[in-house]
């Protein structure tokens, strides 16, 4: 599907992200597939579109994106099927049918580590959010966050300061400089190599605190983990917290003082599993495994020794004629990797797992999937 068919999807009436990702799994070929799936609503306004462009309101948002994105080199419209696309979204249940972006694409090449928290930080809370963004970025990590005053904007500007990569992703169009105050950052973010900003929503429209918690889902969701630096109890950084584990990424914390008002966030997140980061070490070693389909390749990577090992003794690896089965073991496996280590699709690899779950041969779990036999 090209760009036209996935704005025309994603302002199709009465279907939100969920629909049609739940649609969209099932690959159902363009138009004809979706027409026989969608609600009447919607597919009545989708063959309009499609039989009479002029006459629907679907082409004037079509139109209008165009002419976005005809206005600079540096505007982009991604979705699946887009080269950058970035796979990780595809494991959300509600992932955007399509991010507008301003920047450079180039960001969501490496491995992402989510940084959020408090608005309004410790002294301590500021040095330590720029001091592992600054880590981060020097280890060829991108910083991804929502721009916002405190952590966010501080890990924010200390990745560029480093050179790394950053990705900010707002809950308005990625044209509307929220808040007002990180003008200057706003224009790092948008200029700076390996810098970029993303919305779900189109150029214009402005934030809303209704779009927030779902911004937040964004920052998690392109991220391998999400540290949280220094959070109250009612922090929304908690609710970053939660969407991670519900997307089954890796979830730190810092630890503080019982006393700090700001730490009281981390030390409940803490006490209910999560990972103590003392530095970027701590995260690096709990993450690596999974950032080998991002960093450059080693002489012997990580990633390459659960292959080499079967609990099929009748059917050793070496004859497997299924290269996704091949490449599953009893370590969780993320789909991006097993894109890139198969070479298919992430739509193929997603219609082979589910024929091999319905086999019993692999399940998914919380990081990824597993081989089962």
């Amino acid at each position: 599907m090209d760009t036209n068919a996935w704005l025309a999807l994603a302002a199709l009436p009465g279907m939100g992200a969920h629909r049609l990702k739940t649609l969209t799994d099932h690959a159902p070929d363009w138009p004809w597939g979706f027409l026989a799936a969608l609600p009447a609503p919607a597919a009545s306004a989708l063959r309009l579109w499609l039989d009479h462009p002029d006459k629907s309101p679907l082409q004037a948002s079509i139109d209008a994106a165009r002419q976005w994105l005809e206005a600079g080199p540096d505007r982009h419209l991604l979705h699946r099927g887009h080269p950058a696309w970035p796979a990780l979204l595809d494991e959300l249940p509600d992932p955007p049918p399509v991010l507008w972006a301003l920047g450079d694409l180039a960001a969501l090449s490496g491995p992402g580590i989510a940084m959020v928290g408090t608005r309004k930080p410790t002294a301590d809370g500021g040095r330590n959010a720029r001091g592992f963004a600054n880590d981060f970025a020097s280890r060829g990590w991108c910083v991804v966050s929502g721009m916002a005053l405190g952590v966010d904007g501080l890990a924010q500007q200390a990745a560029l300061d480093a050179g790394g990569a950053t990705v900010a992703v707002l809950g308005c169009g990625v044209d509307v400089i929220y808040p007002a105050s990180h003008r200057a950052l706003y224009q790092q973010l948008t200029q700076a190599p390996g810098a970029l900003v993303l919305s779900e929503h189109p150029p214009g429209t402005p934030a809303r605190p209704a779009y927030f918690p779902r911004r937040n889902r964004i920052i998690t969701g392109l991220s391998l983990g999400t540290l949280v630096i220094e959070a109250t109890e009612k922090s929304g950084s908690l609710v970053s917290a939660r969407l991670a584990l519900e997307q089954g990424r890796e979830l730190f914390a810092l630890p503080g003082s019982i006393h700090n008002v700001q730490a009281a966030g981390c030390l409940s997140l803490l006490r209910n599993g999560a990972t103590l980061a003392r530095g970027v070490d701590d995260v690096l070693e709990e993450l690596g495994h999974w950032a080998e389909a991002y960093l450059p390749r080693r002489a012997e990577p990580q990633a390459a020794a659960p292959v080499q090992i079967s609990s099929v003794p009748d059917a050793p690896l070496e004859r497997e004629p299924d290269a996704l089965l091949a490449a599953l073991s009893t370590t969780p496996t993320p789909i991006d990797w097993l894109v890139q280590q198969t070479a298919q699709s992430v739509s193929e690899c997603q219609q082979r797992l589910l024929m091999l779950e319905l086999d019993g041969r692999v399940a998914q779990q919380a990081g990824g999937w597993v081989r089962l036999r």
